[in-house]
């Protein structure tokens, strides 16, 4: 990521590609304040209502096994979602289950996981399935302590597996969704800064509904995907527009 600024726009890679947007001016708080009960309810309201018109039909959004979902979050790693499309069901046809993926050697779940690289994943895959079938009764650990206890396993894939395999109000940190948390409440700084990284998944949490965590979390990496991303983001038809921080510190810097 580029910082050529102190905008949130190009904070994360953004370009000026935001065109004349009606901004409601709004008394600007420091950075690392969460956004007041009012802000949060909006900005979930005007999320889902996109996600239920645009999210995309994705094969482990379907699943119920949280192996499934597990192989979905390590392929997801780094790698864009047309290229795991294909490898995700191949991956599952050979080795359907945790048990299954355990009895094999590791250089058949490598040489399989071919040609999506990173190959200390599926090496990491496979140690997870191991140590599942020896410790765990070939079953995915539920709780956050034993997920972040895997090699492989961070603070957002935790977070992931917990809120789409287990249906658990856990909040998630990838990039497109510290993009969009950073730019519309934040807008400003560097958002690799490790007070501001924190201050991002302080902000997840807060924007967490009660209800719908699943559509909420799968929203958030949508909406980063396809109407913010890092470049050329879609500002002129961004449902968050007139409230988007980023947007905001840009236009007007420009004034």
């Amino acid at each position: 990521m580029g910082y050529s600024d102190g905008s949130g726009l190009s904070a994360f890679g953004f370009g000026r590609h935001h065109g004349k947007v009606g901004l409601r001016k709004t008394p600007r708080r420091p950075a690392t304040t969460l956004p007041p009960a009012g802000e949060r309810r909006a900005f979930r309201r005007r999320l889902l209502a996109w996600y239920d018109r645009n999210g995309r039909d994705l094969p482990w959004r379907r699943a119920t096994d949280p192996y499934h979902i597990l192989v979905s979050e390590i392929m997801l790693q780094q790698t864009q979602v047309d290229r795991v499309l294909p490898k995700y069901h191949e991956w599952l046809a050979r080795f359907p289950s945790l048990e299954a993926l355990a009895a094999r050697p590791v250089k058949e779940a490598v040489d399989t996981w071919y040609p999506l690289g990173y190959n200390i994943r599926p090496r990491r895959l496979h140690s997870i399935a191991r140590e599942s079938v020896a410790r765990y009764g070939a079953k995915l650990p539920s709780d956050e302590k034993t997920l972040l206890s895997f090699k492989g396993i961070g603070p957002y894939t935790a977070g992931a597996i917990r809120s789409f395999a287990f249906g658990q109000r856990a909040a998630i940190l990838d990039t497109n969704v510290a993009r969009v948390l950073f730019r519309v409440f934040v807008g400003r700084g560097d958002p690799k800064r490790h007070d501001v990284r924190r201050h991002l998944w302080d902000l997840s949490r807060a924007v967490l509904p009660r209800a719908r965590v699943f559509d909420f979390n799968q929203a958030l990496m949508d909406f980063g995907a396809m109407v913010c991303p890092a470049r050329k983001p879609q500002c002129p038809t961004c449902p968050m527009r007139r409230s988007c921080a980023a947007l905001k510190y840009a236009v007007g810097g420009r004034r």
